[in-house]
């Protein structure tokens, strides 16, 4: 029984378990392992979602669980109900909950406090670990490998952008430049652990706040929507600083091999403009596939643990 609450609840090697598993999934060599048989997973989503909330509940059944969904007006701790007790109670109930809050992870770790339930975390106001495993595998089942590649990150450092900074810096040789709006970067708490795990693997990391002098022969150049699910910004006019971090087609004047990345949902002609989004070099739809593979890969990690033998997959 474990938890995925951050990606730093994650040992280099149960990193790689995840991500070679999701990898293996995606690539159909581990098509009818039901290793969840008799198990009961809890589907909590308080904030809108189509692709987690698909992949975790499609997931947890192709692995032979039963699921239980609720939204955001079910649980009792809208009457008072502790967060502590409310897991408790789960947890004599589920054997997975994988919960989407938007809000502090303390909530998540507090379901946590008990040894019969894992509790997954499908999205914090701080991190999005799923996601970011998410996009490990996509990049293992495209370029067949994640060591060495060059990822160039443009938008808001969100959510989605901390668990790519926290999951791409542990595999040596990569390197992951974000540009993001001034005051819209990274954390100083994400910054500081992603440059740790820099330093300790051997990767690099780098921030800037314009879209000057862009890194040339990027292998992925990646974008997430500017208003991320459950915030707002305080600046009314902020998307006059947003608006010259748009991926267009103009960038892979540098990097014509690169492929384009997007954690979905897109707003067209904002982040990312159709041209991109739906055009050749796009395999944002093949990662948000891979979004259920990965969901699967997870789901038997908090159940089973590392797979020795996990199915790294081949190229897309």
């Amino acid at each position: 029984m474990r938890h995925l609450i951050s990606l730093d609840d994650l040992t280099d090697a149960d990193l790689r378990s995840i991500v070679a598993r999701g990898a293996g999934f995606s690539s159909g060599e581990l098509a009818g392992a039901r290793p969840l048989e008799g198990t009961v997973a809890g589907i909590y989503f308080r904030r809108t979602s189509t692709r987690t909330r698909t992949a975790f509940s499609s997931g947890a059944l192709r692995l032979g669980a039963q699921i239980i969904a609720y939204n955001g007006e079910d649980l009792q701790t809208n009457t008072g109900e502790t967060s502590e007790d409310t897991g408790r109670v789960f947890s004599r109930m589920l054997d997975t909950l994988v919960a989407r809050t938007a809000g502090d992870p303390a909530e998540l770790r507090a379901w946590a406090a008990q040894d019969r339930m894992s509790v997954v975390n499908a999205m914090s106001a701080d991190e999005h670990p799923t996601q970011g495993l998410t996009d490990l595998t996509t990049l293992l089942r495209h370029f067949g490998r994640i060591e060495g590649l060059r990822v160039l990150y443009v938008g808001e450092g969100n959510n989605t952008a901390a668990a790519l900074a926290l999951g791409l810096t542990r595999f040596a040789g990569t390197e992951l430049e974000l540009r993001t709006p001034e005051g819209y970067g990274l954390t100083a708490d994400v910054r500081e652990r992603a440059e740790a795990l820099a330093a300790a693997h051997g990767s690099v990391i780098t921030e800037r706040h314009g879209m000057a002098d862009l890194p040339a022969d990027v292998d992925a150049v990646y974008t997430s929507r500017w208003q991320t699910t459950g915030t707002s910004k305080p600046d009314p006019d902020w998307r006059r600083a947003f608006a010259p971090f748009q991926v267009t087609g103009e960038l892979w004047r540098a990097a014509p091999k690169a492929v384009f990345l997007h954690d979905l949902p897109a707003h067209r002609g904002e982040e990312v403009t159709a041209e991109v989004l739906d055009g050749q070099h796009s395999i944002a739809f093949d990662q948000a596939e891979n979004k259920m593979h990965s969901a699967m890969a997870v789901l038997e990690w908090c159940r089973v643990g590392i797979i020795e033998d996990a199915a790294p997959g081949g190229p897309l």
